[in-house]
């Protein structure tokens, strides 16, 4: 099997009573790391301590609260390994995650970043949901690769974010060259980054489980409106940084930055926002027209009774 050196990078931020599981499943690897690095995010609780008591084999570093893109970067500048493998402290790694992401690559040398599937766990260790593959539709598809590059990868990951972070395994050099993760997205930052990737570079999923993503009541991805946001901050820059890598994929980058603007005006409508709506709605069709931007924009006129009305009718008629 190919050697490469590894640098294990964990963000953490108020994650004392996670991070000595996730240190646990790195150590368990069935490939030894060359670096275990972990950043803490200016954390309120004593993650410090947990993360000094684990071993000196660990470098703990410290950094003022800025996010866990920030956190990320500051682990890939201080490594030395020529790949890094990414783990949020609330995650874990099955024993054999790295072994099989090198036997990837033994198999396919130009790849730039190897992801795997995941396990969804609760706070307490429970299984919610067994593959994140599985449940997009996306398995099958990735057994069948076998580890070979992704056709038309980023066509596919502007559309849906497929990569789960704790699982990829990157060139360092790679993610230099591009700048690393873009600290000005709070959310959404990892997959604009794998995008910024895929447009340059051969990247895959290998279809077997080796992580397990842990569910709780801090998780990011909590806050929809923020997460809404991040994803159009996300688009609006992959139009600016990849805009001809798209367009060589048949992508409209106006089309899609109109898309996401789209969905942050159906999130406002929904919750009855409706001057927030219409400027959403009406920076989507600025973007790109579509017949549906332009009857949500109409309807948020209405007087909120007859929207009401109005989703009744829809229901009754579609038995939703």
């Amino acid at each position: 099997m190919i050697t490469a050196s590894i640098a294990a990078i964990i963000p953490a931020y108020n994650s004392a009573r996670f991070l000595p599981e996730a240190i646990a499943s790195v150590r368990r690897q069935t490939v030894e790391m060359a670096e275990i690095i972990i950043v803490d995010d200016g954390s309120t609780d004593d993650t410090g301590e947990v993360a000094r008591r684990l071993g000196t084999d660990i470098r703990y570093l410290r950094q003022e609260n800025a996010g866990p893109s920030a956190a990320r970067n500051t682990g890939i500048r201080t490594a030395r390994a020529e790949w890094v493998a990414f783990l949020d402290a609330d995650d874990q790694w099955l024993p054999e995650k790295t072994q099989r992401q090198l036997a990837a690559l033994e198999r396919q040398p130009a790849l730039a970043l190897i992801a795997s599937d995941r396990t969804e766990i609760d706070a307490a260790g429970e299984v919610v949901v067994q593959s994140l593959f599985e449940r997009h539709g996306l398995k099958t598809g990735f057994q069948a690769l076998d580890g070979d590059p992704i056709p038309h990868a980023l066509a596919r990951l502007v559309k849906k974010n497929f990569i789960p972070t704790s699982s990829v395994l990157a060139r360092r050099e790679v993610i230099m060259s591009l700048g690393g993760f873009n600290t000005a997205i709070r959310f959404g930052e990892d997959w604009e980054l794998w995008c910024r990737i895929a447009a340059r570079h051969p990247i895959t999923c290998l279809s077997a489980v080796h992580t397990l993503y842990r569910r709780h009541g801090e998780n990011a991805v909590g806050n929809t409106e923020l997460l809404l946001q991040g994803t159009l901050q996300a688009m609006e820059s992959l139009r600016a940084r990849c805009g001809e890598s798209l367009r060589a994929e048949h992508c409209d980058p106006d089309r899609l930055v109109a898309e996401r603007q789209a969905d942050l005006g159906y999130f406002y409508f929904d919750r009855a926002r409706q001057a927030e709506a219409r400027r959403a709605f009406r920076r989507s069709l600025a973007e790109k027209f579509t017949s549906r931007a332009l009857f949500y924009l109409t309807a948020s006129f209405l007087p909120l009774e007859a929207v009401r009305v109005g989703r009744s009718l829809k229901q009754a008629c579609t038995g939703a």
